[in-house]
């Protein structure tokens, strides 16, 4: 049995234990827990901004990508007292408020952040509307035509959106909007737009709940987006061989259909470096015109 090795390092003021940093966590692509924690460092700006104000779930995989996995809403215990938490429904959620904060996660071998899609601050009133289009294939070579289909449609109806990678398998169309709609109100947009995309391609979307009655379509997932719920955040690392990036696109790159492992831990902050964040160039927008138009219909 190898030796356990640890060893300190100082963030923003905070001292941290840093143990087993020769670990493989994404052995298909190198990468130890000691590249994980500077490529984590890189990305703590953005993926800081899109953690706070929500509720945290992070997935951990002690021995990497390859191993076994959980679940983490609760803090973890011991914590540092630079650890700040948000009491929830009987949770004590970790507050992603900083770097050294994100480190000490990022340590704890939580490869994965979700946050929630309603805000602390105000729950009721989301500040995004978000399609969640999720292959039933585990390889879906359409998925990026997919995403420029829900696009287009968007863009017709005079909503302006991003796409972003889930990292995975799947991409989410996300709105930025103000905060004058409900949870409620937005998924009877989801389900028109939902609707509309399965009755006009009824060989590539579905608005099927159940996964096996899917068949090999892609699932318009318009009711993940509510109070409660999680998505995987803009630029969290995925538990994939390729240690893939959830990461928002141009248009452009999703016509020329990007592969979503084109994105991983290893280039992404260059990517940010020279994009900025995508998800900040469209202003909040109000959907109500649209919740009015369907209510005549």
């Amino acid at each position: 049995m190898s030796r356990a090795v640890k060893g300190t390092i100082l963030v923003a003021g905070q001292e941290l234990t840093i143990s087993n940093p020769d670990k493989l966590l994404w052995p298909e692509m190198g990468i130890t827990k000691a590249v994980f924690l500077q490529r984590l460092a890189g990305l703590a700006p953005w993926l800081l901004k899109h953690c706070q104000d929500r509720l945290l779930t992070t997935i951990r995989f002690p021995d990497g990508v390859n191993g076994k996995s959980f679940y983490q809403k609760n803090c973890p215990t011991p914590a540092p007292d630079f650890v700040e938490t948000e009491p929830q429904g009987g949770i004590d959620y970790v507050k992603l408020t900083s770097l050294p904060v994100l480190l000490w996660l990022g340590n704890l071998a939580c490869l994965e952040y979700h946050a929630s899609f309603d805000r602390v601050s105000d729950p009721a009133h989301p500040t995004e509307w978000v399609l969640d289009l999720d292959p039933s294939l585990e390889e879906e070579p359409r998925i990026m035509e997919a995403a420029l289909l829900a696009g287009d449609l968007l863009r017709s109806l005079g909503i302006a959106s991003t796409a972003k990678t889930s990292g995975a398998t799947g991409v989410q169309i996300i709105v930025p909007v103000i905060r004058d709609l409900t949870f409620d109100e937005l998924r009877r947009i989801g389900e028109f737009v939902g609707t509309y995309l399965s009755d006009k391609h009824p060989k590539l979307f579905t608005v099927e709940r159940l996964k096996k009655h899917r068949g090999d379509l892609i699932y318009v997932d318009y009711l993940q987006h509510y109070q409660g719920k999680t998505i995987i955040a803009p630029y969290s690392p995925r538990a994939r061989a390729a240690a893939s990036v959830s990461t928002p696109l141009h248009w452009d790159e999703v016509r020329r259909d990007a592969a979503i492992a084109d994105y991983h831990l290893l280039n992404i902050e260059k990517r940010l470096q020279r994009e900025g964040d995508l998800l900040d160039r469209i202003p909040a927008q109000s959907l109500r015109p649209i919740l009015s138009f369907i209510g005549k219909r």
